[in-house]
């Protein structure tokens, strides 16, 4: 049996060697452009990523959507059903809209490679193909079955796929998901903060601003009091944010305003803390008599928190790094993923992709010198024994 250091040196030979394909690999997805709810360019992207996984010998589902393209699950063709499951999650949709890359063209220079969606997440893709495609050429073996799941709706909340999602995840001992790593270091995600969307509506009274004003009841001035109200429950210490991102309201200037809206961003690093700032927005009470005040909304995305599993994978995963070269880091990231569902019924590790910057911006690119690197490390992680812990 080979050691770590001589398996390290047989998949960085065969991926070094592959680099070239990887990059023609990536530059292919980024061309086929894939915003989130155009269902076409979606169907296209999953058509090219259902036939790589065929060439590897995975039998592939396309599962389609009713507002999305849907998802693309594979499996291995050959496997032992006696083995366990390992979970990988990727998505293949963008936030550009289609002919973005007529003004963001991809680029490769400066040890940088750019284009839309390169960094989040399409690099994460090639190195989920790649990565089983050594595994499969070098005949390296695997004590845990790998299942895929590709969505095209991650970016708009994975509405359509978060139950295929939960499904496998329940079944699976861990979960690795290929967003783009934290900072230009490459941090690894253990931890994510839940996400919650909130609408407060106010109903007040409407009359002529200028002949009955007192006749009115203004739903603006009772939203603003609401509004303060809400700043109130910021507590960033503990990790709690509130965030009135959206108002409207109102009919006319010379109308008092009869009805108004704001929409809440709220986001919490554990399951208490959503539970606590819940019940608080949805006891808001009216400032000014004879308002009604409607609260809808919930937290969507569950936290993923540093639980005693997702902390066991993370520590493997700093054990491959240091048989790379790499001091990898963990971090907790503000925004959501998918991993935020599969923490909540496995090992989870996030942030698995390639380091760069600019997730949903114009200089969106990657480090090329490190996609082979991560590409060697989620090979390592793939082929890696079962663990004992299960909270």
């Amino acid at each position: 049996m080979k050691n770590n250091k001589d398996i390290v040196d047989i998949i960085r030979g065969y991926l070094t060697t592959s680099e070239e394909e990887m990059l023609i690999f990536l530059k292919k997805l980024v061309t086929i452009e894939s915003p989130s709810t155009s269902i076409k360019s979606q169907h296209q992207i999953i058509d090219f990523l259902k036939k790589e996984f065929e060439e590897i010998a995975y039998n592939t589902l396309h599962v389609p959507g009713k507002k999305t393209g849907g998802y693309l699950y594979a499996r291995p063709k050959k496997r032992d059903k006696q083995f366990p499951l390992q979970l990988l999650v990727g998505h293949c949709d963008t936030v550009w809209p289609l002919d973005t890359i007529k003004e963001m063209p991809i680029v490769n220079k400066n040890n940088e490679i750019r284009g839309p969606g390169v960094y989040d997440m399409k690099i994460g893709l090639t190195q989920i193909i790649f990565a089983l495609r050594a595994i499969k050429e070098l005949g390296l073996p695997l004590p845990v079955n790998p299942v895929v799941l590709i969505n095209s709706d991650e970016e708009i909340g994975s509405r359509e796929s978060t139950n295929a999602i939960k499904r496998l995840a329940k079944i699976s001992i861990r979960a690795y998901v290929l967003e783009p790593p934290l900072g230009l270091e490459g941090k690894i995600k253990t931890a994510r903060k839940g996400i919650g969307r909130f609408i407060i509506t106010v109903k007040g009274k409407a009359a002529h601003a200028g002949l009955d004003p007192k006749k009115g009841i203004n739903a603006i001035v009772e939203l603003s009091h609401q509004v303060q109200k809400l700043y109130a429950m910021n507590d960033f210490e503990r990790g709690i944010t509130v965030n009135v991102g959206m108002i409207e309201g109102g009919i006319s200037p010379n109308v008092v305003a009869p009805e108004s809206r704001a929409i809440v961003d709220v986001r919490v690093l554990n399951a208490n803390d959503g539970e606590y700032i819940t019940k608080k927005i949805k006891s808001l009470k009216p400032n000014l008599p004879d308002v009604e005040l409607q609260v809808e909304g919930a937290i969507k995305r569950p936290p993923m928190e540093k639980t005693i599993r997702n902390q066991e994978l993370w520590k493997v995963a700093k054990s491959k790094g240091e048989l790379l070269g790499i001091d990898l880091q963990q971090a907790t990231a503000g925004g959501g993923s998918d991993a935020n569902t599969t923490s909540q019924f496995t090992a989870t590790l996030d942030g698995l992709g390639t380091p760069g910057d600019g997730a949903h911006a114009t200089h969106e690119y990657i480090f090329h010198h490190k996609i082979v690197e991560r590409t060697i490390l989620l090979t390592l992680l793939l082929l890696e024994q079962p663990l004992k812990t299960k909270k």
